[in-house]
């Protein structure tokens, strides 16, 4: 499963193009959905500096910026409800809703870690995930 760790921050840091990396992701031979749910739920949360109700400029703006149908149900409920109501809600949708709600998920690490890279990580952070 390292292989998930490391597709996830190439897309996150642009060495992967989004579509390409979460077609990578979603098609890889080992692809299970809580694996990858749980994977991008806790990248998302440390990414996040508001650590109180996980809300920032950046997250909300990730949000409503998924290159999804703003109808689709995992957009939907990230808008609706508050960040770990919604991520508890996402976690058990149906099958049909889980390509969506990794992609939904993998486009907010990918901003909210652009955030983190560009403020906290701006001179060296000891993340070794950013210098590779």
């Amino acid at each position: 499963m390292e292989e998930f760790y490391k597709l996830v921050n190439q897309i996150a840091q642009d060495k992967i193009e989004f579509n390409q990396g979460s077609s990578l992701i979603l098609n890889h031979s080992n692809f299970e959905f809580e694996f990858v749910f749980i994977l991008l739920r806790n990248y998302i949360f440390n990414s996040i500096p508001e650590k109180v109700n996980y809300t920032t400029d950046t997250y909300i703006q990730a949000i409503a910026s998924i290159p999804l149908k703003p109808t689709f149900t995992p957009v939907v409920i990230l808008k609706s409800f508050r960040s770990k109501i919604a991520f508890n809600k996402l976690e058990t949708l149906r099958k049909d809703e889980q390509q969506k709600t990794i992609i939904a998920l993998l486009w907010i690490f990918k901003q909210t870690d652009i955030q983190r890279r560009n403020t906290e990580c701006k001179n060296g952070c000891g993340h070794d995930w950013h210098n590779n």
